[in-house]
């Protein structure tokens, strides 16, 4: 155990100051009346400091206790006695910048961190001089030390009595760094006041400056609202000459898209007088079979067989509803459309056109293919204007092909992701200038021709922007040209 705690001897002593275990056998007895085993046979803790005879010149300062063992009942029967080299206990004690000792009652220094100060008294001759300062502002005690260069100038003296171990402990905390954060507030205060005092000769000085800038800015307001005053008078005459140019292009906008309306309509009318021998054709045939069918079953009926009859009346109502399909699709191609973008089955659109431009492509010899799908293919559009683009597109083919050894006219569908192309193709000359083909009265046809005046593609370009689309024309590389128009397909359940 003297080895663990590092004590100087450890003994085990009975009532009457025999020792009965030591950690050193240096002696056998110890007398009982001697404190601080006395203190302890009585039954409290024993204390006692001394300084020993010094050892390899150095003198031993020592501490003892000694500890009463009770038994079952009574007094103590005995007591363990311990002693410390107190110098074994400074070698071990934590590092601290404040200087701290332990003095006896004659003010002896017997433990410290300080080796100037052990065994040392105060006021003494011996290097350790201290003079008591009392601080008037706060009441504590400041020593004045002149004890080497370990020890501070100006010390905070603070103590505590310890009655059990006989001693007084006490710590000097330097004032240095107290000192140095006292000068460094007041430096810190110095500088706030003088900066304090030049914001206040700013602020006056920016207040003279406000006060000359406040009187400038009422003398420019007066100038700036005579100036407001004439610039208002200008501004409302400006207005009332602006919102006259306004009705006035207003009213031009509205008679250009009446003049554009006039001319999709002039458009069409001109594709059906293009038509009308064909059309004439289409409607002369179906009436000339009707008439022989009329009259061949009046002689059927005459000659008693109903039966033959009966199919030249059925083939009569075919060529009836034919007809009637021809003018219905004539009509609706006639009439100006105004109804909104919808959900439109081109390949319907398709047929419809094919059936309007019947007769010119009968009359041209032209080999129709149309690679019609089994179902239905909905675009976004109107109706009748995609069948007039339709109708335009087909109409300028079987043109080109007049006269060409090859008359083929190809038309296809296609889904393209989110968008539909048609695609018109034929097999004449071809485009001499395809990026002029959409402009406004180009034409290939001769000057003065009863063919049109170039502005079937035009107004076709115009249909196909309004629907959110594209129209492109270009040669194909096997000959001919090729138009594709491409629109956009129809979501599930997208209405207009």
């Amino acid at each position: 155990m003297a080895d663990k705690t590092g004590a100087r001897s450890i003994e085990l002593v009975n009532r009457s100051g025999k020792v009965l275990a030591a950690s050193s056998g240096s002696r056998n007895s110890i007398e009982p009346g001697r404190s601080p085993l006395a203190r302890a046979l009585n039954g409290a803790l024993g204390t006692e400091h001394r300084v020993a005879p010094a050892e390899n010149g150095m003198q031993q300062r020592l501490f003892s206790f000694a500890a009463p063992i009770f038994g079952d009942a009574g007094p103590p029967v005995g007591a363990v006695v311990v002693e410390v080299d107190i110098w074994q206990f400074e070698q071990n004690w934590p590092t601290s910048s404040a200087a701290l000792f332990f003095s006896d009652a004659g003010g002896r220094v017997l433990v410290s961190n300080r080796s100037e100060l052990i065994l040392a008294e105060r006021w003494s001759d011996e290097g350790f001089v201290a003079f008591d300062v009392v601080a008037p502002w706060t009441g504590q005690t400041i020593w004045r030390l002149d004890g080497g260069p370990y020890l501070p100038k100006n010390a905070l003296y603070l103590e505590q009595e310890l009655p059990i171990v006989g001693l007084t402990g006490v710590i000097l905390a330097n004032t240095a760094p107290a000192n140095s954060t006292a000068v460094l507030q007041a430096s810190v205060l110095a500088a706030l006041s003088l900066v304090f005092a030049t914001i206040a000769v700013l602020a006056a000085e920016r207040r003279r400056t406000l006060s000359e800038k406040l009187e400038f800015e009422a003398a420019a307001n007066v100038r700036l609202e005579t100036r407001v005053k004439e610039r208002t008078q200008a501004l409302s005459e400006a207005n009332v000459n602006l919102r006259r140019e306004v009705m006035e292009r207003e009213e031009a906008e509205a008679a250009l898209r009446a003049a554009q309306a006039e001319l999709v309509q002039a458009g069409k009318l001109t594709a059906l007088g293009k038509m009308s021998a064909g059309i004439s054709h289409e409607l002369n045939q179906p009436l000339m079979a009707i008439r022989s069918f009329a009259d061949n079953g009046v002689l059927l009926a005459d000659k008693g067989n109903p039966g033959a009859a009966r199919d030249n009346l059925l083939r009569i109502s075919e060529l009836a509803r034919r007809m009637g399909r021809i003018i219905k699709n004539l009509r609706a191609f006639a009439r100006q459309e105004n109804e909104p973008i919808a959900d439109v089955d081109l390949v319907q659109v398709v047929d419809e056109a094919l059936e309007v431009c019947t007769g010119p492509v009968a009359s041209g010899k032209v080999d129709l293919r149309w690679e019609r799908p089994a179902m239905a293919v909905m675009v976004r559009g109107g109706e009748v204007r995609l069948q007039q683009v339709v109708v335009n597109l087909v109409s300028n083919a079987v043109e080109a092909m007049v006269g060409r050894p090859t008359r083929r006219l190809e038309i296809g569908l296609e889904r393209m992701g989110e968008m539909v192309a048609l695609s018109v193709r034929d097999t004449g000359p071809g485009i001499e200038e395809p990026e002029r083909v959409f402009d406004p009265f180009y034409s290939t046809k001769q000057v003065g021709s009863e063919d049109g005046m170039g502005l079937g593609l035009s107004i076709s370009y115009g249909l196909v922007q309004s629907f959110g689309g594209a129209i492109r024309g270009q040669n194909h590389p096997e000959g001919g040209a090729i138009f594709t128009v491409e629109l956009n397909a129809a979501g599930p359940g997208e209405n207009t």
